[in-house]
């Protein structure tokens, strides 16, 4: 057992009102910038619908995620290495411009430098990709509720699955919807097709990023992510996704989605899960098992055993804690409501979602029958098979079994907490037939419908300590050599690279490179000094500012006269000062010090 932490978000889709708020406060946060104008790291899309970029869901012509070979091996759905390597320069699975939508904004000087005419003035939308004038035809939610639906609900990925009768029913039965970020996943693709290792998932909690100076822009990721959230920005040349708002996650503080969020639909916690079963899992040979065999490698935060394990990982205990008290955990293991969202492309995603249960009720309530009774929720569920099929497409890889489960436990808490608001006589055979009791049901409704801001956001602070402890290990090894450098180890016994170069350096603005410089150096004097003009004062000459004159004696900085400041901001080098050495005078101590004055 290798216990991980992973910080994980569950959505609640019967709050989503579908006020885009989310959206807008992580584009002002995050992509309010050149580049980036087509970007949404959060989107709220309206089911059914085609989604955003279109079609993203349909992997036969987008190749993401991972698929299973004949010999039961994960593999990229767009190919393994040498499949990669023939394309990198002309990768041919990408999303255009077109099907995510052109960027626009509009010319508002017309509207205020425009003569004075018989007509009012028009501010024409313009592209912000070229900056010509351009006719509206797409955006990034221009299906919201259903908008269009007779055009483009055809394109559909889910539907295209279902019977034409239900496709034609459709928007007339059900509709709801589902805000997407990135998944985080265990076993992220976008990570493993990154050829330049720029992706990567930090093992403290489990949030991929995009290291900016190691991205080459292949846009491999943005092919290899089944959800496509990681996008090319075209102004800076690389990669960016959403980061889960990390710097307020490190202090305690939610995303900012989840901060703005009107509905109160999001969770926020920790969940612990067995790095050494998440392979297995991601390759499980049927489909419909593989919400099962992830939720099989969560671990209880409760047990003594897990317990030890994770301390034994180096986990900390009020991180532990805090996996205890993670409503998410509760929510995907204990009450098991949550599900995850498209878990056949085998990435073991981690923002999970719980099912919406209004559309059901809608159609029991206009139906004229009791839409809080739960015998009558419990046939419509069986009955009402078009939006159980539609979200088992896409929280249970077509299987209604985990989705009907789901919505009967959220009817059951209904009609159970109707009869407490009441005061009517309960009915024990409510719960028992969802598998749960009645104090179940309840601490289920407090989180589902009543929590508080603390309860629905359990985040633990990032250890800085355990940072400052990998610094100081780091400047201990530059002073003392590496603990592995010595004879038959994989230090090979010699010098250190670059210690001939020079003595060692304090890393500062004006020697910065110096410091790259010194690991090059072929000879053992040390190389030049540079001179960092946005701190030169203007006065003088400083060492190295121009080219050392090949008739004169060369004078390195370190060279300098004893007592000399030594321009890298180190103390002065060692050597016989004026109050040092045979001729100095005593020192006449703390006592003979005129009060108030400078020490000699």
């Amino acid at each position: 057992m290798r216990v991980m932490a992973q910080m994980t978000m569950v959505m609640n889709l019967d709050k989503c009102i579908g006020c885009h708020t989310c959206s807008v406060t992580c584009k002002q946060a995050w992509t309010n910038r050149s580049g980036m104008e087509y970007v949404w790291f959060n989107n709220v899309e309206t089911r059914p619908g085609i989604g955003y970029p279109r079609t993203y869901e349909d992997q036969e012509r987008w190749r993401g995620g991972w698929e299973l070979t004949r010999r039961g091996r994960l593999k990229l759905k767009a190919g393994g290495r040498f499949s990669k390597l023939v394309s990198i320069f002309s990768n041919p699975v990408l999303p255009e411009i077109s099907d995510y939508y052109e960027p626009w904004t509009y010319d508002y000087d017309t509207l205020i430098s425009a003569p004075q005419g018989e007509h009012t003035p028009v501010a024409r939308p313009m592209s912000l990709i070229t900056g010509d004038n351009m006719a509206i035809t797409w955006s990034a939610n221009w299906d919201d509720n259903l908008g269009g639906a007779g055009e483009t609900m055809q394109q559909d990925p889910i539907l295209a699955t279902m019977s034409k009768r239900v496709e034609a029913e459709f928007s007339q039965s059900f509709m709801f919807y589902l805000p997407r970020i990135c998944e985080h996943c265990i076993n992220p693709a976008c990570v493993a097709s990154c050829p330049s290792g720029a992706m990567y998932k930090r093992e403290e909690d489990g949030i991929v990023l995009v290291d900016q100076d190691q991205c080459r822009g292949w846009r491999m990721c943005v092919t290899g992510c089944p959800y496509k959230k990681v996008y090319f920005n075209h102004k800076t040349g690389k990669a960016e996704k959403c980061t889960m708002c990390y710097p307020r996650l490190e202090v305690g503080q939610p995303t900012v989605c989840s901060e703005t969020c009107v509905g109160r639909l999001r969770y926020l916690g920790l969940v612990l899960y067995d790095a050494d079963k998440a392979l297995a899992a991601a390759a499980t040979p049927d489909e419909k098992d593989l919400l099962e065999a992830q939720r099989s490698i969560f671990l209880d935060p409760h047990d003594p055993e897990v317990v030890a394990a994770a301390r034994r990982d180096g986990i900390a205990d009020d991180w532990i804690e805090a996996a205890q008290n993670s409503p998410c955990w509760d929510l995907i293991s204990r009450y098991e409501v949550a599900l995850p969202l498209h878990p056949e492309y085998r990435t073991l995603p981690m923002v999970w979602y719980v099912p919406p249960l209004s559309p059901v009720v809608d159609v029991v309530t206009d139906s004229g029958n009791d839409g809080e009774d739960a015998p009558t929720l419990f046939h419509a569920i069986d009955k009402l098979r078009i939006p159980v099929e539609y979200l088992a497409g896409l929280f249970s890889a077509g299987d209604p079994g985990p989705v009907e489960q789901s919505l009967q436990r959220l009817a059951a808490m209904r009609a159970h907490m109707r009869n407490v608001n009441l005061g009517l006589e309960q009915d024990p055979l409510i719960a028992e037939s969802v598998g749960m009791d009645g104090a179940t049901i309840e601490a289920m409704y407090e989180l589902l419908a009543i929590a508080k801001y603390e309860d629905r956001y359990v985040i633990p602070t990032a250890h800085a300590e355990t940072a400052r402890e990998l610094e100081m290990l780091g400047l201990d090894e530059l002073d003392s050599g590496c603990s592995l450098d010595h004879d038959g180890g994989p230090g090979m016994g010699g010098p250190r690279f670059g210690s001939s170069s020079g003595k060692p350096l304090r890393a500062t603005v004006e020697n910065f490179h110096i410091l790259q410089e010194r690991q090059t150096s072929d000879g053992m004097e040390e190389p030049r000094s540079r001179v960092n003009l946005l701190t030169w004062d203007g006065k003088g000459t400083p060492p190295g500012m121009f080219p050392d004159r090949e008739d004169a004696p060369h004078e390195h900085p370190h060279d300098a006269p004893p007592g000399a400041p030594d321009p890298d901001g180190l103390t002065p080098p060692p050597g016989p000062g004026p109050d040092e050495g045979p001729d100095a005078g005593p020192d006449p101590g703390p006592s003979s010090l005129p009060e108030g004055g400078p020490r000699p």
